[in-house]
């Protein structure tokens, strides 16, 4: 015996032309059989059950049709536009208020974490992080093997990781 089909399943089958057009005759847009098919993914994603899952699929495809439309009405009324989609004039990519001061606390927090630091480790570690030095010329300028520069850097990572996470 076959798998039970679900409603969409049986739109999909039935249906998919008949949609297409009614979401083309809804929208007065070419795009109808992308909005259809992204509605289709939306709603697949999110697996939803639906009495009627045709009108569920229109309903989903219209509203896209309707964020497309205004979408591109906004850029349209952006002064230096095109038609061109250009994310910088729908974004400003700049960083939140918010996300700059916790961005400004973490790094107050691990520059007391290096602080904490034993002296020769803290060396040691900026030479590697902040300079970009190799473990071996490290060593060479220090006069220490190279494996006292890795065990330090370890030492120091290890810190400073646990410094952050229980802040």
């Amino acid at each position: 015996m076959g798998a039970k089909k679900g409603a969409f399943e049986t739109v999909l089958e039935t249906g998919w032309a008949r949609l297409r057009d009614q979401i083309a005759r809804m929208t007065r847009r070419e795009d109808a059989e992308d909005l259809l098919h992204e509605a289709w993914i939306g709603i697949a994603e999110r697996q939803v059950e639906a009495a009627n899952a045709a009108a569920l699929l229109a309903r989903s495809a219209a509203n896209r049709g309707i964020d497309a439309y205004r979408r591109e009405r906004r850029i349209a009324a952006m002064p230096g536009t095109d038609a061109i989609c250009v994310p910088e004039t729908i974004a400003d990519l700049q960083p939140l208020q918010d996300e700059m001061l916790i961005a400004r606390h973490r790094l107050e927090r691990l520059r007391l974490g290096v602080a904490r630091l034993s002296p020769r480790t803290r060396e040691i570690f900026l030479m590697h992080r902040l300079d970009g030095r190799k473990y071996r010329e490290i060593a060479q300028d220090l006069g220490i093997s190279q494996s006292a520069v890795e065990k330090h850097i370890a030492r120091a990572m290890a810190h400073l990781t646990d410094w952050m996470e229980h802040w």
